[in-house]
């Protein structure tokens, strides 16, 4: 039975934290299938188009012993339980799912799109988020509908897309994603650094 690890992700953009993510996921899954979503609960700043290219871009700058992450654009939807389907489709009822979330996460899942069903074709692992606990409670409701849950033994970094959008600080994205925000005029950054160059 293939153990693949499922981590979708808003990228908006991918972060150094990201790719810590990516990097411990490939140490104990056999393949890490990741793509860039949009995500009901949140407002996105740039298209999935470029948040999935940028993905691209932080997963090549990835040093890895064994090539097994893996993206795939196509199983992308707002709803958890249509990804699962594809991937279902994709890699057969032999294959063992792990459903990659944040601790941030933790206290929405319950209220996704058919949980129940979700939870019958997933496991979930949990990565710890430097902000947001894991709440006793909010584990016990994940498990009340069905959740096979557990926590990863990695604290990811305090790093968050969120953050970079706020304050720009390139030292929280990799030198090539970097280059495509400002190719791209994404976040404003061109406009901003052309600004500080005039300035200067």
């Amino acid at each position: 039975m293939k153990k693949i690890a499922l981590f979708g992700t808003s990228a908006d953009p991918p972060t150094i934290g990201h790719q810590t993510i990516l990097s411990w996921l490939s140490q104990h899954f056999e393949l890490v299938v990741v793509w860039a979503s949009d995500n009901p609960f949140k407002q996105h700043q740039t298209s999935l188009k470029h948040r999935t290219q940028m993905l691209h871009t932080a997963i090549k700058d990835i040093s890895l012993t064994n090539n097994n992450i893996s993206l795939h654009p196509e199983l992308s939807d707002r709803r958890t339980l249509i990804t699962v389907k594809k991937a279902r489709k994709k890699w057969g009822q032999k294959a063992e799912f792990t459903l990659i979330i944040g601790s941030d996460i933790l206290q929405q899942i319950s209220s996704w799109y058919r949980i129940e069903d979700l939870l019958k074709e997933v496991k979930v692992l949990i990565i710890p988020r430097v902000e947001y606990d894991i709440q006793e409670q909010e584990l016990e409701t994940l498990k009340g509908v069905g959740g096979k849950v557990a926590i990863a033994s990695l604290n990811a970094p305090k790093v968050a897309s969120s953050t970079y959008r706020l304050q720009k600080d390139r030292n929280l994205i990799t030198p090539t994603v970097n280059d495509y925000i400002i190719q791209h005029n994404l976040y404003e950054i061109k406009t901003n650094q052309h600004r500080q160059e005039k300035i200067v």
